[in-house]
């Protein structure tokens, strides 16, 4: 994103971003700590971390779709901050728990549990608010905005995590995390969010009926749907076996850990920085394909590891994986924005967030694969399944647009 671009955004999106920031990267050092902590301080293997990934996504699969119906009926500025809230209050009972020497594997699966409680609500209420506080013309430039905040933690949080644990111990990445997410919740609670137009609340079941129908007959949307939750099954059998394969097949410390997984973000960045001129001087549908492509080819790289066994492949994986995708969350978030009306922004977010819900699918794989075969065959079947995501979206007819859809009207 270029700077005359940033500059036009409007003072109150810019609230949001840096928020966003501080959300992101509360989320990202507890998810990269997490694994490190059972691994190293709990002693536990691959099984039980593909265990622990499945508790911190389920989240996904059983409040995505609540949390669309609150963000179409309530403040959703009022609803992000509450959530962050309680992350916070997640992360510091693990920090309490470090202290007293109590924490234990479930313990730590149940708080983090909790944590992704929130970074679900978030995840659904802020894509749904962005459109209120930009113009359609503005919205690439805002979505690239928001990724690159995330990118920033994303490339920021693991390493920091694994630095954390590995030089100082468990408490202090909980403890800046905790604290990072009472930052977004102080950001949150000064941004002005613009009246909405009153809606006719009807019983929660018709709402939700209403707001998966319009993505799964969308024909632009479905197949954008049907990719993502493709995507994140082979992501999170990914990362379910990385933590443990890294330190006993690859060798690396706590802190190589975290820096080979920092690579996804510094991937993010490059994308994130890149996209908008990227969007002007590619068709739409083109850039759209992206992602899913360089995702086969990022784990086809790492499952080349298992042959050749090297960090610098695993952390060239993590880079792709990051650079491709962000022009994909992109480009997809620009296109659900601009064909769905305001009134469904939030339960269309959450249909896209329970795409999320292939996350503990993933990660369950993980673990039953990691426990009969070994870390190996996951990566193999983690190669099949985004050879598959890529099929998809490239036979769809997202891919031959030429340009961003005009915006709908609310009635649409």
């Amino acid at each position: 994103m270029s700077a005359p671009e940033a500059a036009s955004l409007p003072s109150t999106f810019n609230r949001l971003a840096w928020s966003n920031l501080a959300a992101q990267s509360a989320e990202q050092i507890a998810l990269a700590a997490a694994p490190i902590v059972a691994v190293l301080l709990l002693g536990v293997g691959e099984g039980e971390t593909g265990l622990l990934q499945t508790a911190l996504t389920l989240p996904f699969i059983l409040f995505a779709i609540p949390a669309g119906l609150l963000a179409d009926r309530i403040s959703r500025r009022r609803l992000m901050a509450g959530a962050e809230a309680l992350r916070a209050v997640a992360l510091l009972a693990i920090l309490l728990l470090i202290g007293l020497h109590q924490l234990t594997l479930p313990l730590l699966a149940l708080a983090g549990f909790v944590a992704v409680c929130g970074t679900v609500v978030y995840s659904v209420a802020a894509p749904a608010l962005v459109p209120s506080l930009v113009s359609s013309q503005q919205l690439p430039a805002a979505n690239a905005r928001i990724e690159l905040a995330r990118t920033i933690a994303f490339a920021s949080g693991p390493a920091l995590g694994g630095v954390l644990v590995g030089w100082l111990g468990a408490a202090p990445a909980f403890a800046v995390a905790a604290a990072l997410s009472v930052v977004a919740v102080v950001l949150l609670s000064g941004l002005y969010e613009p009246q909405r137009a009153a809606v006719t609340r009807r019983h929660p079941l018709h709402e939700i009926k209403e707001g998966a129908a319009f993505v799964l007959h969308h024909p632009l949307l479905r197949p954008v749907f049907v990719t993502q939750f493709i995507f994140n099954t082979g992501w999170f059998l990914l990362l379910a076996i990385f933590v443990p394969y890294a330190v006993h097949r690859l060798n690396l410390s706590a802190a190589g850990v975290g820096v080979t997984m920092a690579m996804f973000g510094v991937g993010m960045a490059v994308g994130a920085l890149s996209a908008t001129r990227i969007m002007r001087r590619l068709a739409f549908g083109t850039v759209i394909a992206l992602g899913p492509v360089t995702g086969f080819v990022a784990a086809a790289t790492m499952a080349l590891t298992t042959v050749v066994p090297s960090a610098s492949l695993a952390g060239l994986s993590f880079f792709l994986l990051g650079v491709g995708p962000i022009l994909w969350v992109i480009s997809t978030t620009t296109l659900r924005q601009s064909v769905t009306p305001s009134k469904l922004l939030g339960r269309v977010s959450a249909i896209n967030i329970l795409s999320y819900g292939a996350r503990p699918l993933g990660s369950a794989l993980g673990a039953l694969i990691g426990w009969l075969s070994g870390a190996e065959a996951c990566l193999y079947l983690a190669t099949a399944i985004f050879a598959v995501q890529a099929l998809v979206i490239l036979m769809s007819p997202a891919v031959a647009l030429d340009r961003q859809p005009d915006m709908v009207g609310e009635c649409a």
